[in-house]
């Protein structure tokens, strides 16, 4: 266990088990404030596997705060959801005493598996939580922040703005719909794919999207592919069929590994790092915690095209993988670091 949080520099671990509540959390780093990540419900296979997902996604909320200039450290929350029938308000509110527990040192959020009505049954227990119905779902400024780094991105690589770009979607939750409707609106062409058909016929009905099966999406002819589902799809046999020039969406832990972040660089894929382009949430969620006004929200959401536009900048000066990039920008934040960058631009 100790191997495991220290590959990923995870200073905390917590677990709690009580009745049908299995629930993990991780806390990556506290140097700039209480850690803040969403909380995960899912099916897990295996409890090492839950805690696995934990520790991986804490240190990404460590660095995509440390990026988008929140007063947050980075931490994640998983409950393994229960295979028997059990009632879903008394789990999340035990949950919320777990969170209380720890006295204020992690604060939750919506992620994959929960919604708005599961924060307030926690928010019943604890006030650690920055997306219940008070505060607001966090899905359409994380889309805002993709759709942005997208026009970032196309603006870098072709010197064009979104009219008449393809977009290749895969995944249409939340942030995935949310984007697509955002990407219609600026001339963008779709194709889209999820394992919900209805998903994908509403985009194809609001959206005119092209819609593929989910194992083709990666074989679409387009200008953008947008991972916009769960993480680590991004391996050597998806990145070898890829037809596009740009590669950024809202899933978090694209990469199945590091090397695949320098297997797109080689193969002059533009590489938006998830972690960045995907704050727009994260920037949400802390706002709105810490009583910021919507202007204030949305302007420092703008600010993710400045650090975008740097590492696109510095890995094309650098000839660097942009993952490698945006990893020492957020390490020489959290742990001080002393990594070079030269101006270039």
């Amino acid at each position: 266990m100790f191997t495991a949080m220290h590959h990923q520099d995870v200073q905390e671990l917590h677990f709690c088990h009580k009745e049908q509540l299995n629930a993990v959390i991780a806390i990556h780093n506290l140097r700039l404030g209480p850690a803040l990540g969403g909380c995960r419900f899912l099916p897990y296979d295996s409890e090492q596997e839950a805690i696995t997902d934990a520790l991986r996604l804490a240190k990404g909320m460590s660095y995509k705060a440390a990026l988008a200039r929140v007063p947050q450290g980075g931490g994640k929350a998983v409950i393994m959801a229960p295979k028997e029938p059990f009632n879903r308000k008394a789990l999340f509110k035990q949950f919320g005493q777990f969170i209380q527990s720890l006295s204020g040192r992690y604060i939750t959020a919506m992620d994959s598996g929960t919604q708005v009505t599961d924060m307030d049954h926690i928010r019943s227990q604890t006030p650690y939580v920055s997306s219940s119905s008070e505060i607001g779902d966090p899905s359409p400024t994380t889309a805002q922040g993709v759709a942005l780094g997208i026009a970032t991105a196309v603006q870098f690589q072709f010197s064009h703005d979104l009219s008449n770009i393809r977009v290749a979607i895969q995944g249409l939750g939340h942030v995935g719909l949310a984007l697509a409707e955002q990407l219609h609106a600026q001339g963008a062409r779709l194709i889209v794919s999820d394992v919900d058909p209805q998903k994908a016929q509403l985009a194809k009905q609001k959206y005119q999207a092209k819609v593929v099966a989910p194992e083709d999406i990666y074989q679409q002819e387009c200008d953008v592919f947008s991972p916009c589902g769960l993480g680590a799809i991004l391996n050597e046999k998806n990145i070898d069929i890829l037809k596009c020039k740009i590669i950024a969406g809202c899933a978090n832990n694209q990469l199945a590994s590091d090397d695949m972040g320098q297997l797109i660089h080689d193969k002059g894929i533009l590489y938006a790092p998830d972690y960045v382009i995907n704050s727009g949430g994260l920037i949400f969620a802390s706002s709105r915690f810490r009583g910021l006004k919507t202007s204030e929200i949305a302007r420092e959401v703008h600010k993710l095209k400045d650090t975008l536009d740097k590492i696109f900048v510095l890995s094309h000066t650098k000839n660097k993988a942009c993952h490698e990039i945006a990893n020492e920008m957020a390490e020489q934040i959290l742990f001080g670091k002393m990594v070079q960058f030269q101006e270039a631009v």
